[in-house]
């Protein structure tokens, strides 16, 4: 994934400039910066759900698997019904993985509607694995989780990446990972001064 000198806007207001990184198989990326910098943004643009103002996103065509702060799930489905569209969506046919590495067997039965705010989490971070889908981008996934999921969650990645996948991830907490992190403070965009514009304008 190369991610070349990419500009991106939220409700058409320029919010992040000059974004540029390149993310290998095998490695994970976490994005670092305060609350409304334009990581969800980013992410967002990365997957393929709005348009970048400038600058280009490469190598990752039809290879991304996007979890963001929707668990993307349908409550009326069981979780097993839930996993089982999913890999059907993606051509997948093999849902036990998931099913053990996030320890849904004993919810398999279950209303996805009926689970926990956790269980949902947990859940919804399961469809990453019958994706098949090599680049992981993840926004703020251990919302809900507690410690023991979000330690079982980092070990998932880690095999991920083990595997040849790949992660980007923003997140504000320490996930154990070997990773490397970008700040995006430093991309900020500089809103225009209003003292530019022309007063026919105004």
């Amino acid at each position: 994934m190369k991610i070349a000198d990419v500009s991106i806007a939220r409700g058409g207001v320029p919010v992040l400039e000059g974004v540029s990184f390149q993310l290998d198989p095998g490695r994970a990326l976490i994005l670092r910066g305060p609350n409304g910098c334009g990581k969800t943004t980013l992410l967002r643009t990365i997957a393929g759900l709005q348009p970048p103002i400038a600058g280009s996103i490469t190598g990752v065509e039809d290879d991304i698997a996007y979890a963001g702060h929707s668990d993307g799930i349908k409550l009326t489905l069981s979780v097993a019904e839930n996993l089982a569209f999913w890999a059907e969506v993606f051509g997948s046919c093999d849902i036990d993985r998931a099913v053990e590495a996030f320890d849904l067997r004993a919810l398999l039965n279950r209303p996805a509607g009926a689970l926990s705010a956790g269980q949902k989490r947990r859940l919804g971070l399961a469809r990453l694995m019958v994706t098949g889908r090599r680049y992981w981008v993840l926004d703020e996934p251990t919302v809900s989780l507690d410690r023991a999921s979000v330690a079982n969650f980092a070990s998932v990645v880690q095999r991920h990446l083990a595997e040849g996948g790949a992660a980007l991830i923003a997140t504000h907490i320490d996930l154990g990972l070997e990773e490397e992190t970008l700040d995006l403070s430093a991309y900020r965009a500089k809103l225009p001064d209003l003292q530019d514009f022309d007063e026919a304008f105004l």
